[in-house]
């Protein structure tokens, strides 16, 4: 593992180095080796789906894992989007002159060497080490065993190029080790490794966050809400609402609770349920709720389920006071929504709810970096330092102060 790291971290200084154009240049080369790479990546994914029906993966997981033609073309795609990335390194964020003629800059430099644990999808092989060699930085990939031969055939397809281009190929790496110990070892190496980004399940989230010693960025759950407000135009509530649910339900950034204004519910419950029936899903909802629209009893704990499935729960509140204090009990500080015409309640809401995402008349499935226009995301970070929400090129970036003396010594 120290060697392996070793090498990283050597390969760091050479990715923090190279020019715009030479990168721009080996992104898009990158796409084309994606492409080009079709039936090799589509054979090994096929014999990870093959595993993954063996080993009863449910069905959000398998819908995660599965690619096809369309599914690379994305990726490649993707890749040249981030390759189209204005410069993220050597940015001047601000610059000053002090009392003593010190004329200092604060530069936009790459963080080095980022170990990102991942889950199930294969296109975040090829996003996340687009996205840090487009901001000069090393990655090293532990992506879930699950789809193991995807990201072994994307991450040798990007290898190949930095090969044929004489770069190091440990600029991009997939972990050697993809054990539960080799990650515990690696969450341990700050003398190498600079940052850890894990994205997945509670349980990776929590392992990494306690016993990491590598300052840890959290790609948390995403426990999302939508409230529906009283003066809400319920054509707009229902569409925002099925979309967020069902569009694609196995992901971080769909509704998990619905919350409707006792006020309305009479109104737009009835048309939810017809809708939600014809989408196949399973809801499941408060009293009051269930003296409206026929459906399962909730628990405590629905209420507090990432379900990452079709299944929905529905509680009828008393305003958006008792909007905002579900949220806040238990919101996972992911996405969040309101569907209103009031533009007093709307600001309400949006002040008063603590998440990476707040939404106004939109659906949450928006949380993502490219719809925020990133051209691809690391993850969606619930931490608040340093990077929050759909984690891009700039979050992949700190910073520097160069000061420029003529002589000057402190006194």
């Amino acid at each position: 593992m120290e060697a392996f790291l070793k090498e990283a971290k050597a390969a760091s200084h050479t990715a923090a180095t190279l020019p715009s154009a030479k990168k721009n240049e080996i992104l898009r080369k990158m796409a084309q080796a994606l492409r080009e790479a079709k039936g090799t990546i589509l054979e090994a994914n096929a014999e990870d789906m093959r595993l993954a029906e063996e080993n009863r993966l449910n069905e959000a997981l398998k819908d995660r894992l599965f690619l096809d033609e369309k599914r690379i073309e994305a990726m490649a795609t993707a890749v040249e989007e981030i390759a189209a990335l204005k410069e993220p390194i050597g940015r001047v964020l601000e610059g000053w002159v002090t009392e003593d003629g010190l004329k200092i800059e604060k530069v936009t430099i790459p963080i080095g060497v980022i170990g990102i644990i991942y889950e199930s999808r294969p296109n975040v092989t090829s996003d996340t080490a687009a996205l840090c060699f487009k901001s000069g930085n090393v990655c090293v990939l532990k992506g879930g065993k699950e789809a193991q031969h995807s990201n072994e055939a994307i991450a040798s397809t990007l290898r190949g190029v930095l090969r044929q281009e004489s770069l190091p190929e440990s600029i991009v790496s997939l972990l050697p080790d993809s054990s539960r110990e080799g990650v515990a070892k690696l969450i341990k190496q700050d003398r190498y490794v600079d940052l850890i980004v894990p994205r997945g399940g509670e349980a990776l989230i929590r392992f990494v966050s306690e016993n990491a010693t590598v300052p840890v960025v959290k790609h948390d759950k995403g426990l999302c809400h939508t409230y529906i407000d009283k003066d809400a135009d319920l054509d707009k509530a229902v569409a925002i609402a099925i979309n967020a649910k069902v569009q694609r339900p196995g992901v971080c950034n769909a509704m998990e609770t619905l919350l409707v204004d006792r006020a309305i519910a009479d109104k737009v419950l009835p048309r939810l349920k017809e809708a939600f029936d014809a989408a196949g899903t399973e809801l499941r909802a408060c009293d009051a709720t269930r003296e409206i629209i026929d459906a399962e009893a909730a628990s405590e704990s629905d209420f507090d389920t990432e379900y990452l499935a079709n299944i929905l729960s529905i509680k009828t509140v008393e305003g958006v006071d008792e909007a905002i204090a579900h949220i806040r009990r238990y919101g996972s500080g992911h996405s969040e929504a309101i569907v209103t015409e009031n533009h007093t309640t709307a600001e309400r809401f949006l002040d008063a709810i603590d998440a990476a995402a707040v939404y106004l008349n939109a659906s949450t499935r928006f949380t993502d970096g490219g719809a925020f226009g990133f051209g691809a995301e690391v993850g969606i970070s619930t931490n608040k330092l340093h990077a929050r929400g759909p984690m891009g090129i700039e979050g992949l970036t700190t910073y520097k102060f160069k000061i420029y003396g003529n002589g000057q010594v402190r006194k």
